[in-house]
């Protein structure tokens, strides 16, 4: 018989299993400390930052903030020593950072970062790439989410989770002009095929509690946008 969501949830909390987030003060980070504050499936969550932030409201003992320089990032290990599970919420953008700056968050941070969980321990990786990622692009965003899903898939994690959503939908603290305007000119064809070209962030979050929690013996699983949605719609808004 196939368990259910609850099930799953219990099952997994027995295994007294502790995780680290990367990213979590993004808007798919945000969704995520949510969902695993409500589920309560890890002994301990280290949330890894560049500084301390007001988590409110408070998402439980469990959970716990550490600094780093992320361009020191090996001077920080301890943050990812012990952490059986990393989720990685990591991004920015050109507009925001720069070319440079978009590379060096979006690619070295999340790929340095993975480096330094699996010498340490970690045995399952959950990274938020992009539909389109595509390492042979010539396209910036596409060809760099490409790369960080190849490198991340050569490092031989025991269980590696790339999701691939297609335009978030979400009410940003920043304006992000290109995803507005992404937003208003797909709106009919999101209204029209609403698994396809958008997803809420909320559900992103939630999917990746649910893939957690799922048992299997893949070492890859991937989840583009339709199938973000479908695992949020078979095991209920969690």
């Amino acid at each position: 018989m196939t368990e259910n969501f609850e099930e799953k949830v219990k099952r997994y909390k027995d295994m007294g299993k502790t995780a680290f987030v990367i990213g979590y003060t993004g808007e798919c980070g945000k969704e995520l400390v949510k969902a695993l504050s409500k589920n309560k499936i890890f002994s301990k969550v280290v949330l890894v930052g560049r500084r301390k932030v007001d988590l409110s409201p408070d998402p439980g003992p469990e959970f716990e903030q550490r600094i780093v320089d992320y361009d020191k990032l090996e001077d920080h290990t301890e943050a990812f020593q012990g952490a059986h599970v990393g989720y990685c919420c990591l991004g920015t953008t050109k507009g925001k950072a720069g070319k440079e700056g978009f590379i060096k968050v979006d690619r070295d941070y999340v790929i340095k970062s993975a480096e330094i969980a699996k010498s340490n321990g970690c045995q399952h990786f959950s990274v938020i790439t992009a539909s389109t990622a595509n390492k042979n692009s010539m396209f910036l965003y596409v060809k760099t989410k490409g790369e960080v899903e190849d490198a991340l898939k050569n490092m031989a994690f025991d269980k590696l989770t790339i999701f691939k959503p297609a335009v978030l939908l979400c009410d940003r603290a920043e304006t992000r002009i290109g995803e507005r305007i992404a937003t208003t000119i797909m709106k009919p064809w999101t209204m029209m095929f609403p698994t396809t070209g958008s997803v809420p962030t909320a559900y992103v979050g939630r999917a990746m509690v649910i893939d957690t929690v799922t048992p299997g013996d893949e070492k890859l699983r991937i989840y583009n946008n339709g199938e973000i949605h479908g695992l949020v719609k078979q095991d209920g808004k969690k």
